[in-house]
């Protein structure tokens, strides 16, 4: 119990420090936005959305938390400034939890047929095989036999920096090398996880944004080749998104959103960002669950999105 307790605290100093640009850019603009008010009036709401979409919150989202307000402002008649902070972790807590569906505590995995099966899918530069190679860390921690396949084999880069971090984490990869067939790659992956009695197989896909239709097939193309091993695979769609970029990473989910079935969300450097409120919009504009973020370059840093204790470390 003890060793679970500090475990638990380290993760919650993580997130607090991972999450301390964007805390402080917030806060210190909605404190010098209230100075001098005594009633959350039209003027504090008006100052509010500006800060929020500023935070990369994104406007569709941030006049979804500023409606909710003013709908408490009219019940209420009388909020005092004191109480916004209050009120608008409540308001922004409500809205991500109406798009949680199956919020995971840990990195052990649904029932499923063995092995899970997840296919990661994010442009160049985001952060993918870095998570790929954290992912596979934290579920060799968990107890977890895990194959990677290299499918991005569009760039030698990106296969080379796979096998170092197979080699770093311990676990099995599967490679063609530059060049060969996405789907050949993944089909050869899932034929090996099966006859190794793989736990978990994590698969990289090039992370080139071409145009939607090419995009489209190439996933298709994947997605159908893993079925003929495992009728259920992919289990899981992973976008990784780099939460620095801030709007760029709303408008690459819509585009990898539209291409493919995503059913999950990794957001990547949080820690070196004040653009965290993207986690808000992005929950809330594509009702994807997210399902990991990376709050630091240790293999440890990679950690289960908890909506409730986001929010709680922001208001903080």
């Amino acid at each position: 119990m003890g060793f679970f307790s500090f475990f638990t605290k380290n993760k919650k100093e993580t997130l607090d420090k991972g999450l301390s640009k964007t805390k402080q850019s917030v806060f210190t603009k909605i404190s010098k936005a209230i100075a001098g008010k005594s009633k959350v009036d039209e003027e504090v709401l008006d100052n509010l959305e500006q800060i929020l979409v500023e935070a990369d919150v994104g406007v569709e989202t941030t006049l979804k938390i500023i409606e909710r307000i003013e709908g408490r402002v009219a019940r209420d008649k009388y909020l005092g400034t004191a109480e916004l902070n209050a009120i608008l972790r409540e308001e922004i807590m409500a809205l991500m939890q109406e798009n949680i569906s199956d919020e995971r505590e840990s990195f052990d995995l649904p029932q499923s047929s063995t092995p899970y099966v997840i296919m990661v899918v994010g442009v160049n530069g985001v952060g993918k095989t870095t998570t790929i190679g954290k992912l596979a860390y934290q579920f060799k921690q968990a107890g977890k036999k895990v194959i990677l396949g290299a499918s991005d084999t569009f760039r030698a880069a990106a296969v080379d920096q796979l096998k170092i971090w197979s080699e770093r984490v311990g676990v099995d990869m599967v490679t063609q090398g530059m060049g060969a067939d996405p789907a050949s790659v993944a089909f050869d992956t899932l034929k090996s996880a099966v006859a190794k009695q793989a736990d978990v197989v994590i698969i990289d896909t090039a992370g080139r944004l071409h145009n939607k239709i090419g995009l489209m097939n190439e996933l298709s193309k994947i997605r159908n080749v893993m079925k003929k091993v495992l009728p259920d695979a992919p289990n899981e769609v992973l976008l990784v998104l780099d939460a620095s970029t801030g709007q760029n990473a709303i408008e690459q989910a819509k585009q990898f959103t539209a291409a493919t079935d995503v059913n999950a969300l990794a957001l990547t450097k949080l820690d070196g960002t004040a653009k965290g409120g993207v986690v808000i919009g992005i929950s809330d504009q594509f009702k994807v669950p997210v399902r990991y973020i990376g709050l630091g370059e240790q293999m440890e840093d990679l950690q289960i999105f908890n909506a409730k204790a986001f929010v709680d470390s922001l208001f903080e």
